[in-house]
């Protein structure tokens, strides 16, 4: 039988590509407005809250500064503070930039009707989950996020996807803590039945999308960084 032929596709641009889907992921899922995925909820919350004094205070803003703190956190746990970490932080910088524009590009566009809403919910969580599974074909550094799971649960000797479960739960659970304290109680900003089916089904979504990608793409090296990059 004919193997199918595959593109090939350099694993320094999935990088890039990536971080542009996570975002526009979170821009789609912002704006219909159904509630943000759990990884993100804290932070939405603390923009939502921040903006409405300091005007300048955007989503990515409070991304990447939830992220450094985070950071912090896990230097604290482990006793450890290693240079290479810092560079998690540079793609969270990135990303809060490239999330910010893809805001921006979001409130430009007229108000949706409930159908439209529908779609962009589903595209978030489709491209999103697209954009993280790239990010698992190129070694290039991921966001605190993802390596504060990566470093804690080897740190703990937990099975890393149970660890991950157990994050996003206590993820969920500082969003809707943040929610009450910040807007009063029983007001759910950024975490509603969106943020729960997110939750359900955004493992088995990335799945679905690391198949197929596996399927189209062959993923290469196109330089000799990765060494550098593997500890991170």
């Amino acid at each position: 039988m004919e193997t199918k032929k595959k593109f090939r596709f350099y694993s320094e641009a999935a990088y890039p590509v990536a971080l542009v889907l996570i975002a526009f992921g979170v821009a789609f899922m912002e704006r219909a407005d159904f509630g943000v995925s759990m990884i993100v909820a804290p932070a939405y919350v603390i923009f939502r809250k921040v903006s409405l004094v300091l005007p300048w205070f955007t989503f990515g803003t409070a991304e990447y500064l939830l992220q450094a703190t985070l950071l912090l956190l896990m230097w604290a746990i482990l006793r450890k503070f290693r240079l290479a970490d810092c560079l998690s932080f540079v793609t969270a910088f990135v990303y809060g930039m490239i999330l910010d524009a893809c805001m921006a590009l979001m409130r430009a566009a007229a108000p949706d009707p409930l159908y439209i809403k529908v779609i962009l919910y589903i595209a978030g969580m489709v491209v999103g989950s697209l954009g993280v599974a790239l990010m698992f074909r190129t070694y290039m550094a991921p966001e605190v996020y993802e390596l504060f799971v990566k470093k804690i649960s080897r740190k703990a000797g937990v099975e890393i996807h149970r660890f991950k479960t157990g994050y996003d739960l206590v993820s969920l659970s500082v969003g809707v803590v943040l929610s009450f304290a910040l807007f009063g109680f029983g007001r759910f900003i950024g975490v509603r039945w969106g943020t729960i089916v997110c939750a359900l089904v955004n493992g088995a979504i990335i799945s679905v999308c690391s198949k197929a990608l596996d399927r189209v793409f062959a993923f290469e090296d196109r330089f000799a960084f990765r060494p550098f990059f593997e500890d991170v």
